[in-house]
C-alpha cells in the first residue's frame, strides 16, 4: 500500500468517525458533579441520569444516622440504570418497580434534562418526594418517571429515601447519640440530603438551584409539608406542590411526640426482636428486621415521622400556625375519591347516623346535614366523602387554611376529578393517586387501561399547570382555563380538574370548617 492509499483511508476513517464521536457523545452524556463524573443516556427528548449516589449507604454504624456525604470517585461512573430501591416489607399493588431489587445501599436520585435546553440556560427544578406511607416507594416506578414531564422545560429530580423501620426508628440510644436528644426522620433527612445536592449540583445539568419546586403525593406530600415546616430547609426550595395529604391531622400519617415514640419503638423492638440495645439492633441482618414487623405480626406502618425536635422542632400545625414555615408559592388539592380505598363495607344510613352520634355527639344533626343521608345514593357518596376527608382531605385543606393565614405567598387549590378508565369492572372513581399518572404524562405506562381523549388531553394540562408554576409560582399559562389564587376575596375558588376543567367557588368549605372545630384539640 503506497503512501497516497494510506492518506486516504485515514481521511475516510476520519470523516466516518466524526458522526460516530457526535453519536456517542450525545447518546452518554456526561456531568460533572461534586463527587464525580456521571454518564447518563440520550433518547433524544431527554437526558437522564439514573442512581446517582447523593450519600454514603446508610449501612453498619450509618443505620440509623443522619446521610453521610457520598464518597467521591474517580473516572466516569454510568448513570443509566435506577439504584435499588429502599428495604420495604409492604408494597402496594399498584406499585411496579423497575430497579434490581432492594437494599440498604438505596441513597441515589434521578435527573432528567430536557435534551433540547440551550447552553448556559437556568431551568426550572422540579423535586418529587413518593408515596407510600413512608413504608414503600421507589423512584423507579414507570408512572412517576420523569421523561415528559421535563419535555415540559423543566429539570425534574427524584430520589429515594429510607422507609420503615429503616428510615424512622426512635430509640433513646439513637436520641442520646445524636448529640441533640433527636432520633427518628432519618427518611426525611434523606429528602434534605438529596435537596442540598440539588442545590450544589443542578446547576451543572442546566437546572437552576435558586427556582427549586418539591412536589410529592401522599405520604410525599406530607413531606412536602414537613420540609416547609423544617427550619433546615430554609432557601432550598421556593415552591412547593402537595397532591392529597399533609401533616396537620392524626386521622391520616400522624407525627408522633419523640417522648411516645421512644417508649412505643423501644417496646415493639424488643417484644418482636428481643433486643433492647443499639448495637444489638445495628447488628441484625436488615431482612430480619423488615420480617419482624410484616404483615400479619404487624399493620406493616409501625414506625413513621415523629417530632423529634430537630427537623421538626414543633408539630407542623404549630410551626405554621406561629408563621415560623418556610413560606413559599403553594399549589395543592385531593382526588374526589380519596375514600373509595378507605370504606371496606357498604354504608347505610342507620350506621352513619350511629357513628356520627359516637364521634360528634350534640354535633351529628350538623354532620349529617353536610354529609346528608336522606337517600341511598346520598349515603354512600357521604361515607365516601367522609372516609376521604379523614384520610386524606381534611389534612389537606387545613395546610392550605393555616398557610393562607400566616404566610404572605400565593396559594392555588384543585381538586382532581376525572375517573380513569378501569378495564377491571365498574370504576373506582377519581381514587387516590390517580393522578400521578397525570402529572408526569404517564398514563401509557398504566397498561390495559383505554385512555380516552380527554384523559391524555388532561395529562397535557396538568403538565403545563405543575411546569407553569414551578416556572414562576403561577400554574396559569397560554390555552389553558384560568386557575385563580385560592383567597378568601375570590370566594375560596378550586380548580376541578376534568374532563373540561374550570375554577369554581368552594361549595363544601362549610364541611372542613365543621369538622375544623370538631376535630380541634
Amino acid at each position: 500500500m503506497n503512501a497516497n492509499m494510506v492518506r486516504r483511508l485515514m481521511l475516510l476513517w476520519t470523516v466516518l468517525s466524526v458522526p460516530l464521536a457526535l453519536l456517542s457523545a450525545s447518546s452518554r452524556p456526561q456531568v460533572k458533579t461534586d463527587s464525580g463524573i456521571v454518564e447518563g443516556k440520550n433518547d433524544g427528548a431527554v437526558r437522564a441520569f439514573l442512581g446517582i449516589p447523593y450519600a454514603a449507604p446508610p449501612v453498619g454504624d450509618l443505620r440509623w444516622k443522619p446521610p453521610a456525604s457520598a464518597a467521591k470517585w474517580a473516572g466516569v461512573r454510568k448513570a443509566a440504570k435506577f439504584g435499588p430501591h429502599c428495604m420495604q416489607g409492604k408494597v402496594f399493588g399498584d406499585m411496579k418497580f423497575r430497579d434490581a431489587g432492594g437494599s440498604e445501599d438505596c441513597l441515589s436520585l434521578n435527573v432528567w434534562v430536557p435534551a433540547k435546553a440551550k447552553s448556559g440556560e437556568k431551568l426550572p427544578v422540579m423535586v418529587w418526594i413518593y408515596g407510600g406511607g413512608f413504608v414503600a416507594g421507589t423512584t423507579s416506578e414507570a408512572r412517576q418517571d420523569g421523561t415528559h414531564l421535563a419535555q415540559q422545560g423543566v429539570v425534574v429530580v427524584s430520589m429515594n429515601y429510607r422507609l420503615g423501620i429503616f428510615g424512622f426508628l426512635v430509640h433513646p440510644e439513637l436520641a442520646k447519640e445524636s448529640g441533640r436528644d433527636a432520633a427518628g426522620n432519618y427518611g426525611l433527612l434523606d429528602q434534605l440530603a438529596a435537596l442540598k445536592w440539588v442545590h450544589e449540583n443542578i446547576a451543572a445539568f442546566g437546572g437552576d438551584p435558586g427556582n427549586v419546586t418539591i412536589f410529592g403525593e401522599s405520604a410525599g406530600s406530607f413531606s412536602v409539608s414537613a420540609q416547609m415546616a423544617s427550619p433546615l430547609s430554609k432557601g432550598l426550595f421556593q415552591r412547593a406542590i402537595g397532591e392529597s395529604g399533609a401533616a396537620f391531622f392524626s386521622g391520616g400519617l400522624s407525627f408522633e411526640p419523640l417522648s411516645m415514640r421512644e417508649e412505643k419503638d423501644a417496646k415493639a423492638v424488643k417484644d418482636k426482636l428481643g433486643v433492647s440495645t443499639l448495637a444489638d439492633l445495628r447488628a441484625i441482618p436488615a431482612q430480619k428486621l423488615l420480617d419482624a414487623f410484616a404483615p400479619p405480626r404487624s399493620n406493616g406502618f409501625d414506625f413513621g415521622p415523629d417530632v423529634d425536635g430537630y427537623f421538626l422542632p414543633e408539630p407542623v400545625p404549630a410551626i405554621f400556625a406561629a408563621g415560623k414555615q418556610n413560606d413559599v408559592s403553594l399549589l395543592a388539592g385531593w382526588n374526589h375519591d380519596e375514600g373509595s380505598f378507605e370504606l371496606k363495607e357498604k354504608p347505610t344510613a342507620e350506621k352513619m347516623r350511629a357513628d356520627a352520634q359516637k364521634e360528634f355527639g350534640g354535633k351529628s344533626a350538623e354532620f349529617l346535614r353536610l354529609y346528608p343521608d336522606d337517600t341511598d345514593a346520598h349515603v354512600l357518596r357521604s361515607a365516601l366523602d367522609f372516609a376521604g376527608d379523614r384520610f386524606i382531605a381534611f389534612s389537606t385543606w387545613d395546610w392550605m387554611e393555616v398557610q393562607s393565614k400566616t404566610g404572605k405567598q400565593p396559594i392555588y387549590r384543585y381538586r382532581f376529578d376525572l375517573a380513569p378508565p378501569d378495564p377491571k369492572g365498574p370504576p373506582l372513581a377519581a381514587y387516590h393517586s390517580a393522578e400521578i399518572e397525570y402529572v408526569f404524562g404517564q398514563l401509557d405506562s398504566k397498561t390495559g387501561f383505554a385512555w380516552r381523549a380527554e384523559d391524555r388531553e388532561l395529562s397535557t394540562e396538568m403538565q403545563k399547570y405543575w411546569a407553569n408554576f414551578a416556572r414562576s409560582g403561577d400554574p396559569n399559562g397560554p390555552g389553558l382555563p384560568k386557575w385563580p389564587v385560592y383567597s378568601a376575596a375570590d370566594g375560596w375558588p378550586v380548580m376541578f380538574l376534568d374532563a373540561k376543567s374550570g375554577a369554581h367557588k368552594d361549595e363544601l368549605r362549610a364541611r372542613y370548617l365543621f369538622l375544623e372545630g370538631a376535630w380541634a384539640k
